[in-house]
């Protein structure tokens, strides 16, 4: 395999041959933060969801509406309603017609699926599209992070003064249960992307202060990259390789990923456990995006062409400073509201508090897949 340097800049920091790409992650000595991170971490669950014991709130006979249910992970969610639950309505709302005018075909015989054509940024059509909803599954985002950064200010309007609309049209409409979709790209935000991911976080948990005992409840999840999303890495390299050559950022890249199925998931654990202002995060693993390419294609050319505006080196699910306020269940963590986490053992039972000083990072070789678990995860794809 040849590695080719196509960003100067990278020459006078990494000297690059084929063994760095045929690296297996070495054992070290493991720290007692880390054991308190590492316990049952897992690559993915495409298809199991286990019970849920911390479960206050059921989600069967309730009308439901997902803000950008055309993406990947709002049909998921939508796919796993319908056939886990028995809601009696699912509104798709997004602005996205062409999406939706395919999806009606595919839900043609589901009577409770409906769709809506909607902004998040007009808070008019919020409000007459929220009326007699339970449960809100906040998906729509600008996504992409070079693109936010080119448009400040369209992604300010739709990834924060769209979140406000949806809080202030929740609590207007009395709607039970509000879940925030979020990103890696939160913690330690280093984009405009993630900072407005970060505040949308932080504007959800706040939002239950202006909610009684009885009114609606709001919290976040927070997602590594899904496998099969659009424009996701995968298929990229893939259709890359077919050339004999595959464009990789930095060597030392990596990400954490997960399936559509994992993700929708853990939506619905946040939905039926929340106390409200949590942040529910997923135990799933990484990898560099060198190894990936490598699995994909051992004998494809790499050229490195550097990173992208915006763009990080590794993503952090939990940051240490999270990590004070943050307990383990089985195979998830939970962000708590500072306030409630002297009480966490009544609030979670059975939870155990993490380490002070953790950080769940996609650079910890602890959390890395291996290559039975990489292939797995290229065969789910493709």
């Amino acid at each position: 395999m040849q590695i080719r340097f196509y960003n100067t800049n990278f020459k006078s920091h990494y000297s690059i041959n084929e063994n760095i790409v045929k690296q297996i992650n070495t054992p070290k000595t493991i720290n007692n933060n880390t054991k308190s991170l590492t316990q049952n971490i897992i690559y993915f669950t495409p298809n199991f969801r286990a019970r849920n014991p911390y479960k206050k709130y059921d989600l069967n006979n309730k009308n439901i509406l997902i803000t950008g249910a055309t993406g990947t992970v709002g049909q998921q969610v939508l796919d796993s309603l319908l056939n886990e639950y028995h809601p009696n309505k699912l509104i798709v709302f997004s602005r996205d017609e062409f999406k939706q005018s395919k999806m009606k075909t595919k839900y043609a015989n589901y009577p409770n699926v409906k769709f809506v054509i909607g902004d998040i940024k007009d808070k008019e059509s919020l409000k007459k599209a929220f009326r007699n909803i339970n449960i809100i599954i906040h998906t729509a985002a600008m996504k992409h992070v070079p693109i936010c950064e080119e448009n400040p200010e369209e992604a300010i309007k739709t990834n924060i003064d769209g979140i406000r609309n949806i809080i202030d049209v929740a609590l207007e409409n009395n709607v039970e249960r509000v879940i925030n979709i979020s990103s890696d790209k939160a913690a330690s935000p280093a984009n405009l992307y993630g900072a407005t991911k970060y505040i949308g976080e932080k504007l959800f948990t706040n939002a239950n202060k202006y909610s009684d005992e009885n009114g609606p409840k709001f919290c976040s999840v927070r997602l590594g990259n899904i496998i099969g999303s659009s424009g996701s890495l995968i298929p990229l390299l893939k259709e890359q390789s077919k050339n004999g050559n595959i464009k990789i950022t930095n060597p030392d890249m990596t990400r954490f990923f997960m399936t559509a199925k994992k993700a929708a998931n853990i939506i619905f654990f946040g939905l039926e456990s929340m106390n409200g202002g949590e942040i529910f995060i997923p135990k799933i693993k990484n990898t560099k995006i060198l190894n990936l390419a490598k699995q994909i294609s051992p004998n494809a050319n790499i050229e490195i062409i550097g990173i992208r505006q915006g763009e990080k080196i590794s993503e952090d699910l939990i940051t240490k400073e999270e990590a004070s306020h943050c307990i383990s269940l089985e195979d998830k963590y939970v962000i708590l509201p500072e306030k409630d986490m002297g009480n966490h053992k009544n609030l979670w039972p059975n939870s155990t508090k993490l380490s002070q000083d953790c950080k769940f990072s996609s650079d910890n070789e602890y959390f890395s897949m291996n290559d039975e678990e990489l292939l797995e995860m290229i065969k789910e794809l493709l």
